[in-house]
């Protein structure tokens, strides 16, 4: 747990995907920080409260106006938006097992859900002079994997670039935009392919994750990151204790990507 004070105390806080992996760290650490916090995902687990909860499908128009209602009612705006959600369903096989429907599947999962959020939360913001839009991007947008990831790594860097171009536009006018750039995080979902590439392996969950590391060209660090490490990073960044940072991409990634 992060004990210095990030000065969140009673801060309106949007936080997509947050009943699972960093988005639930990221929830858990905001709201024990003292923040307003609504989350949204598909169905909530009985963990999070109700009253924090709004369910909707933020891959769809209407599932994105839905939570854009929830807020507005519920929280009376909102001063910090925190794009957690993301992901790939995509199969392997590189460019040729991508067709239409994959792609769409990605862009509408990793870009658009942040785009019409913004695009419908952020006059307001703009109108109050101030507010945090966190985006969590992925090394995958430096660092794609030809044979599984190229739809969502370009997801990945579309949203990357409209995040920069974003912030150029509407930190002059107090709104600060940042990227957070994880590599591999040791979610339910990453436990969960390291044990079937285990099995499938013939080794244990340590060799499954080694499996995982070597793919990536190996991680210095010697582990994936934790959800709560990376959620730490996003609550100092929409702190304001980082109130001079705008525009900058943060990469969490135990020294993956080989370039600075």
């Amino acid at each position: 747990m992060m004990t210095m004070d990030l000065a969140l105390q009673g801060r309106r806080v949007l936080i997509t995907a947050g009943t699972k992996g960093v988005g639930k760290a990221v929830f858990t650490l905001f709201r024990d920080n003292g923040a307003r916090v609504l989350t949204t995902a598909r169905s909530r687990p009985a963990e999070v409260p109700e009253a924090q909860f709004v369910a909707a499908d933020l891959t769809s128009v209407e599932g994105c106006n839905t939570v854009v209602d929830a807020v507005n009612a519920r929280l009376g705006g909102v001063d910090i938006i925190v794009h957690v959600l993301g992901g790939s369903s995509a199969p392997g096989g590189g460019f040729a097992a991508l067709g239409e429907e994959e792609w769409q599947r990605e862009l509408s999962l990793n870009l658009m859900p942040a785009v019409r959020l913004d695009r419908a939360l952020l006059p307001a913001m703009l109108v109050q002079g101030e507010g945090v839009i966190i985006h969590v991007t992925s090394i995958q947008h430096e660092l794609p994997l030809p044979e599984s990831t190229t739809a969502y790594a370009a997801a990945k860097a579309a949203l990357s670039t409209y995040s920069k171009s974003l912030s150029k536009e509407v930190t002059p006018k107090g709104v600060r935009v940042v990227r957070v750039s994880p590599g591999w995080i040791e979610t339910e979902a990453s436990v969960a392919l390291a044990e079937r590439l285990a099995t499938q392996a013939g080794t244990d969950y340590e060799g499954g994750k080694q499996i995982i590391m070597d793919s990536l060209g190996g991680i210095p660090l010697g582990r994936p990151a934790k959800p709560q490490e990376v959620a730490n990073l996003i609550a100092f960044l929409a702190s304001p204790l980082a109130a001079s940072i705008s525009g900058t991409e943060y990469v969490i990634d135990g020294g993956t990507v080989p370039t600075a």
